[in-house]
């Protein structure tokens, strides 16, 4: 009886030293308040809100700075933040609702769906499935300056637009993010809902997360009461306050507004396999695939000091990654003013959204990160002395490199032109048009964004300097857009260049001289016929109101578009166009046709 008495003692003892050893387990969010002001601080941000769930539950939801810089307005739980492109998965959601009602089938071609869809060759429209776009492998490079410079109201007008925007790799062969790819599919569930993506959204997902608060436009933000106000950093230590940017059609590539409270349901319902309060807002099967790897984003070997955190994949709306031998499902969004990430860990049943009202910021990853290896239990890293470090070596990296940066601007040159010359609308069919104009001696490139102030380079290259409407001009950039004008063999401006996608040749738009107002009684005295040859006479007259239009036996008749005094433009086609000479007293005595091959004069004759 000795041994088993003495075990049952053993066993005592040992159950009573493990409950003298039990500790309480660590507060994951003590201590976060002065850890978060120190990146507020550090980063020149004016505010963020963060929030954490676990499974169907918030853990943890705060707001640090401003809302609102001037007034101090504090950020919180349910302040509005502009979430950029974190809208995509919302977006790739709509897709896999249609797929699960057998309206469509992801690996079939996307322009079978969307007739009005169509890419720059043909293989590209018989090939390129929804699946394809939904995790950014078409081929085509983003041509975001496409939507960001030459912004529009109309979902259409920027549909039109990809079938002229040129491909950088092969099919399936390259992860490239694109934005209109998922303006696409917007457009594909509106096409097959007869409803607005805005609706679908609000009706499919919205309401049924209870995101009541939430939107889809900056024109809904402004109303909100708490919607944050954006900023930037501005000459690396003032936090200016800058315009909201309306992302208008673009909206289902990243226009929705929401608060971390919100978004919170938004991630519940991911790491709950596509299920709210238990019931089913998003089906199991698509959850499934949207957060497996569809596509590689890039291949590069773990880093040496966190060989823990590796792998770059993307599948529908969410980028993937191993975070410290973690699954990590996640997405940024960036938009002028504001920065976010929504992230989960889908093994874990843990997700992170941080929301800032700072442009481009780095806020977003160093608080997610921070709070991962809390909420994880993980070995904490100093992501915020990390990022401190990693911006001073490339500040000075940046400034050594400036040392040895050589011009190849070649000194004493001049422009072909006087500068009125190259005034005029320039259009490029995939991209938009813009205007130049000649004001008090100054050429001004005119933008959806801004105005950029044309400062002469060398030749008839021009570089574009941003205009600041507190600041003015900062002329001590060293790196600025470089765009070359052409001429036809006429000498007169044709087109101009500007270099808007790495990887592709500079992208070409075509001058057109705007059209000027001439009254219907002052085209009247162009009204007759001019002798271009013995038998041969140029006919000019007014159709309409007030268009003057042009006939040659032969010939179809021509439009002509007023764009100086007694200069017209030939309306069809580009380098072509007639100026009338007028004499003393005021009547007009011969044309003249400027063609690229020379120029033909013809006296009137009646």
């Amino acid at each position: 009886m000795k041994p088993k008495l003495l075990l049952l003692l053993l066993l005592a003892f040992n159950f009573s030293f493990a409950q003298k050893k039990t500790v309480a387990k660590a507060d994951p969010f003590a201590g976060l308040d002065t850890a978060f002001q120190r990146v507020l601080k550090d980063r020149q941000a004016a505010g963020f809100a963060v929030a954490v769930v676990s499974k169907d539950k918030i853990l943890y939801a705060k707001g640090f700075g401003y809302r609102d810089y001037e007034n101090k307005l504090p950020a919180t739980p349910t302040t509005q933040f502009a979430i950029g492109s974190c809208s995509k998965a919302f977006t790739s959601s709509l897709i896999g609702l249609l797929e699960k009602d057998n309206k469509l089938e992801l690996d079939k071609p996307a322009t079978s769906y969307l007739p009005e869809l169509r890419f720059f060759n043909d293989n590209m429209n018989n090939m390129i499935t929804i699946r394809d776009m939904m995790c950014h492998r078409t081929g085509l490079p983003r041509h975001d300056y496409s939507w960001y410079l030459f912004n529009t109201t109309s979902r259409d007008s920027l549909l039109r637009r990809i079938q002229y925007q040129e491909p950088t790799t092969a099919l399936r062969q390259t992860w490239q993010y694109n934005n209109f790819m998922f303006l696409a599919q917007g457009m594909i569930a509106e096409k097959l809902t007869g409803k607005s993506w805005e609706e679908n959204v609000k009706e499919k997902i919205f309401t049924l997360l209870g995101m009541t608060n939430s939107n889809l436009s900056i024109h809904d933000l402004k109303k909100n009461k708490e919607a944050a106000l954006g900023y930037t950093v501005h000459k690396d230590s003032i936090i200016k306050k800058i315009n909201y940017y309306d992302i208008n059609a673009m909206g289902p590539a990243g226009s929705i507004n929401s608060s971390v409270t919100e978004m919170a349901n938004w991630v519940m319902t991911w790491i709950n396999g596509g299920k709210f309060n238990g019931k089913e807002v998003l089906p199991a099967k698509y959850v499934q695939e949207a957060i497996s790897s569809q596509m590689v984003i890039s291949s590069a070997l773990p880093d040496k000091e966190i060989p823990d955190a590796h792998f770059a994949n993307y599948g529908f709306g969410w980028m993937l990654s191993s975070y410290r031998g973690h699954y990590r499902v996640e997405h940024g969004g960036n938009i002028d003013g504001f920065s976010a990430s929504t992230s989960f860990f889908p093994s874990d049943s843990i997700g992170i959204i941080v929301l800032t009202n700072q442009n481009a910021s780095a806020v977003t990853g160093i608080v997610r990160n921070m709070m991962a290896d809390r909420i994880l239990g993980i070995k904490p890293i100093d992501w915020n002395g990390r990022r401190n470090d990693a911006d001073a070596k490339a500040k000075k990296a940046e400034q050594e490199s400036a040392k040895n940066v050589t011009s190849n601007k070649k000194v004493g040159t001049k422009p072909s032109h006087t500068q009125k010359d190259y005034a005029g609308v320039y259009t490029n069919p995939g991209y938009g048009e813009f205007e130049i104009t000649n004001d008090n001696d100054s050429l001004i490139l005119h933008t959806q964004n801004g105005d950029l102030w044309l400062r002469h380079y060398h030749y008839d290259v021009f570089e574009a300097l941003g205009i600041d409407k507190e600041d003015g001009i900062d002329t001590t950039q060293q790196e600025n857009l470089k765009i070359q004008f052409q001429m036809t063999l006429a000498g007169e401006i044709s087109s101009v260049s500007l270099g808007l996608q790495p990887g592709l040749k500079d992208i070409e738009f075509i001058r057109s001289t705007k059209a000027k107002e001439v009254a219907k009684d002052e085209l009247k005295k162009y009204i007759g016929e001019y002798e271009l040859q013995p038998g041969v006479n140029a006919k000019f007259y007014i159709k309409g109101e007030k268009t003057l239009y042009a006939f040659i036996e032969g010939q179809p008749e021509y439009e002509l578009v007023p764009t100086d005094k007694n200069k017209f433009d030939l309306k069809i086609i580009k380098g072509y166009s007639v100026f009338f000479d007028e004499n003393d007293k005021g009547e007009i005595t011969a044309v003249s046709f400027i063609q690229p091959n020379g120029t033909l004069k013809a006296k009137k004759v009646k």
